[in-house]
């Protein structure tokens, strides 16, 4: 390829509109970007794999699990390469590209979203993308790709949503996104798949190298039915900022894919510039202006709200994007609101491409959508002498020490299995919607969105209507290196910081299910969904038609439930209590959490008396039907 011209930039960018007009302008074309990579000497490629054997060997929940299910070794093969590099001169040691493509591929092998080298500058929080985005869905049993999205200004002779693509650089589509997914470190089949159709039009360089091809040459049967050919250039930007995290302990308790966190990111920027405008309103504290449908949330990166008619009724649907949040509380409140918003007779929640997040944000929304009490997940570390350093440094890490000490004297390989969240959190808020609920996955789901996939399905809250045959089965607490530097005084520490900007990540503690899967763990096995939906092409370009419908036809075959305190009074020391209850034959009264009186009572208005009451300061309710717990109310009094 010759030279390349000062401004490289295609005037679709030039022509995008604000917030990320200026953003994506200073995109560049992938030879430009390449042509500046690469300053780390070869001490400093040494102190990043003496710092992912430290982490790997000595800190990796999952190290056994993964040699035996994956057949590899990631330890030895660190090893290998700082022999390598020992053998090796500033002026003989080949491009630091390469050096990398050693190191992601040690990470890449443990198929472990969570366990992540992640590229020092000038790779750090940028991009490479294509201006369009590329989706599957099945016509029969025939897998079909279509363009879905397409960024705004771009333009081609027949492109446009809906289009076929048939070949990738003169690959058979399909064979195109087989090859992709095996670069891809999804811990399944159907996760990697996904991410090997996602990963053809944008890229996270923290997380990988850029791609091999600085351009693409993709076939597509246009929208006017004629077979064309669009080749389109690679393109390098600053990716947005990510969300801010949380600080102190809760930034001990995430649980998110780093790679799926940057595309989401990505996204906003290519796809949905609106967004980013809402949160821009929100952040200067006016109120931000949804799109045509949907509730208007303070949360608009993490939420989406709408009503939706389907042939089976008008339902509510709650999509939710992410759960890296900084405040849990804040997170759920913000829930709560919009599920007030909505249709009370049966729910949609949509947690597809969530890449999870805040561990106790997750599991704390589960409370919100049923009666029955909530398990958190419990996590265990794997028994090594730095982990047990690390736990006894913290006193928030002080309750898995004694199991960790006594596995000194009877080998066992990992700590006790207790929970991140406090139950008594998990249970605080109680039941805030009471009609069906449908949960919906996809392969994408991973880390803390796979944990609350599996406490939904494990409590019995609904149906799981899945997109693919698994969740991304992303079963750990994931601890970056930065982190684990912060429990030991520099000089008494095995860690050293990180050369230019590069970062790892690694999965520190393992997450066990609950309730009827008790004990069993959740990475790469993930979360089975009770029913399937393969995507179809409406699906694909007309805001998921067939998936809603299927959800529908799900909560229409459920009872829709109410269980209302609509008055509290105290007459005489006793409490009256006006219930408007439907579909519940039964309730069980409880003052300040203490049994007091059970009732049958009809569907409709009902009044109960419950002596005793002076100084109650809390009443619940719990609505049964046929015995079994379907609804539950708390109030103060």
């Amino acid at each position: 390829m010759g030279p390349v011209s000062a401004d490289t930039t295609p005037e679709y960018l030039k022509r995008t509109a604000p917030p990320v007009r200026e953003r994506l302008s200073a995109a560049t074309q992938l030879e430009t970007f390449l042509a500046g990579a690469g300053a780390l000497t070869l001490e400093q490629r040494m102190l990043l794999v003496d710092q992912a054997l430290v982490l790997i060997e000595q800190n990796y929940v999952h190290l056994p699990l993964k040699m035996a299910m994956h057949a590899v070794n990631p330890v030895q093969r660190l090893r290998l390469i700082r022999r390598q590099l020992e053998q090796q001169m500033a002026d003989t040691m080949p491009p630091e590209w390469v050096f990398h493509a050693e190191m992601a591929t040690v990470f890449h092998s443990v198929r472990d979203l969570h366990t992540n080298y992640q590229l020092p500058a000038p790779f750090a929080n940028k991009i490479a993308f294509l201006p369009f985005r590329v989706e599957e869905c099945s016509e029969g049993s025939k897998p079909r790709f279509l363009v879905t999205r397409i960024t705004q200004g771009f333009s081609a002779p027949g492109f446009a949503p809906g289009v076929e693509i048939t070949h990738w650089s003169g690959i058979p589509i399909e064979q195109a996104v087989e090859l992709n997914a095996a670069r891809f470190a999804g811990s399944n089949a159907a996760a990697r798949r996904s991410r090997g159709v996602q990963s053809l039009t944008v890229r996270s360089l923290s997380a990988h190298l850029p791609p091999f091809e600085e351009w693409v040459t993709v076939s597509y049967t246009g929208s006017d039915g004629t077979a064309r050919e669009l080749r389109e250039n690679w393109q390098i930007v600053e990716n947005l900022p990510p969300m801010a995290g949380p600080t102190g302990e809760a930034a001990l308790v995430m649980g998110v894919d780093y790679e799926a966190d940057e595309i989401s990111r990505a996204n906003l920027m290519l796809f949905a510039p609106h967004i980013i405008e809402q949160q821009q309103a929100v952040d200067s504290g006016e109120s931000p202006a949804a799109a045509a449908g949907e509730i208007p949330s303070m949360m608009p990166k993490v939420f989406t709200a709408r009503t939706v008619q389907t042939p089976s009724g008008t339902f509510g649907h709650i999509r939710i994007h992410t759960f890296s949040v900084d405040n849990a509380g804040a997170f759920v409140g913000e829930f709560v609101r919009l599920l007030g918003q909505l249709p009370q007779n049966g729910l949609i929640v949509d947690v597809r491409d969530n890449g999870g997040g805040l561990v106790w944000a997750s599991e704390l929304a589960l409370q919100t959508l049923t009666p029955r009490r909530i398990t958190p997940e419990p996590f265990q570390f794997i028994n090594t002498p730095l982990n047990l350093r690390i736990c006894r440094s913290s006193p928030s890490l002080s309750p898995w020490v004694k199991s960790m000490e006594q596995a000194i004297e009877i080998g066992a390989a990992f700590s006790a299995a207790l929970p991140l969240t406090p139950e008594s959190l998990a249970n605080d808020i109680g039941q805030q919607y009471f009609g069906p609920v449908v949960l919906i996955t996809n392969a994408r789901c991973y880390s803390a969105t796979d944990m609350f996939a599996a406490g939904f399905q494990d409590h019995r809250i609904g149906t799981v209507l899945g997109t693919d045959d698994n969740t991304g089965a992303g079963g750990a607490n994931v601890w970056a290196h930065g982190d684990i530097m912060t429990f030991f005084p520099i000089s008494a520490s095995p860690y050293r910081p990180l050369p230019n900007g590069a970062g790892m990540r690694v999965a520190i503690r393992r997450s066990l299910r609950v309730g009827d899967r008790a004990g069993t763990p959740l990475e790469d096995l993930g979360v089975v969904p009770d029913v399937r939906h393969r995507m179809t092409r409406r699906d694909l370009l007309e805001a998921n038609a067939d998936l809603m419908a299927r959800a529908g036809e799900l909560l229409e075959a459920q009872p829709v439930r109410e269980l209302t305190i609509t008055d509290a009074g105290r007459v005489d020391g006793s409490l009256r209590l006006m219930l408007r209850t439907a579909n519940v034959d039964r309730v069980d009264v409880f003052l300040d959490r203490r049994p007091r009186t059970s009732v049958d009572i009809p569907d409709g208005q009902a009044e109960v008396t419950v002596p005793g009451a002076t100084t109650a300061e809390t009443v619940r309710v719990d609505g049964f039907a046929g015995g079994e717990l379907v609804a539950s109310r708390t109030k103060r009094l």
